[in-house]
């Protein structure tokens, strides 16, 4: 299986789900020091990982990266594109570069990662891809704009490309994370694809309301750790889901019911 984001945050969890249910990973992120993290949490299960420093928003360092990632798993069942970025600010002061930087990482990376990995998918076993959506691809999401046409394109791309692809036997599948702590949530995720800055200072916390989860999280904590969205990766990934394709799932604690 091969991860991108796989250097902190969901995609790092991803990474040790995995691990622990005994698979082999690769897991790529941009922050060589984010893969040594992983690599260290891992533990003795590290043997079964592999790393590669990779820029998903780049074309070159994504057909080395995965050519690289191919060869260390000796083929690819599995792909799952996890790494992305938030930015958040007021419309009018969103720069050009800004939002074009969101839709180069989230939408065009998860393009370049899929494109190059499909060769290897097609002689995979019941292969299967999990992208990553949100549920801000659905629902407001205020003073994030440019995250959300990037997750909505991601959303528009796994319904294609299943169709495209489903007669070869390759599940597309996306998970729209909410109300999820991650790097990219809390600021404290190793690279640039996988942290992005908070709120705008002046920003109207009365409009999140309606994204507020409905389940109890324990401790008084406002969102449900990175292991919430693994396990449902893990499953999209598995043949427990070789009956499912061209579908989303939404892992936000009911915020949207």
């Amino acid at each position: 299986m091969l991860i991108t984001g796989g250097g902190s945050g969901i995609g790092q969890a991803c990474v040790l789900r995995i691990l622990a249910e005994g698979g082999r990973v690769v897991a790529a992120d941009i922050s060589a020091e984010g893969l040594g993290d992983t690599v260290a949490k891992a533990g003795d299960a590290g043997s079964r990982l592999s790393t590669v420093v990779m820029d998903i928003g780049d074309e070159p360092s994504v057909r080395a990266g995965v050519a690289e990632a191919v060869a260390a798993l000796g083929g690819l069942d599995t792909l799952v594109n996890a790494a992305g970025i938030l930015r958040s600010s007021h419309l009018a002061q969103t720069t050009l570069a800004d939002f074009e930087q969101v839709l180069r990482i989230n939408l065009v990376g998860t393009f370049l990662v899929t494109r190059e990995a499909i060769g290897a998918l097609h002689e995979g076993k019941s292969p299967s891809v999990v992208n990553f959506s949100s549920t801000s691809a659905h629902f407001a999401h205020p003073y994030m704009a440019a995250y959300a046409a990037s997750k909505g394109g991601v959303l528009s791309m796994t319904h294609a490309w299943a169709m495209e692809f489903a007669k070869a036997g390759i599940r597309f599948n996306s998970v729209q994370p909410g109300s999820i702590s991650s790097g990219m949530t809390d600021g404290t995720g190793a690279s640039r694809q996988s942290v992005g800055p908070g709120l705008p200072e002046d920003a109207d916390l009365t409009l999140f309301g309606k994204v507020a989860p409905m389940l109890p999280l324990g401790g008084g904590a406002i969102f449900a750790g990175p292991d919430a969205v693994a396990g449902v990766v893990a499953m999209l990934g598995s043949d427990d889901a070789s009956f499912i394709t061209g579908t989303e799932v939404r892992i936000d604690g009911g915020s949207h019911m």
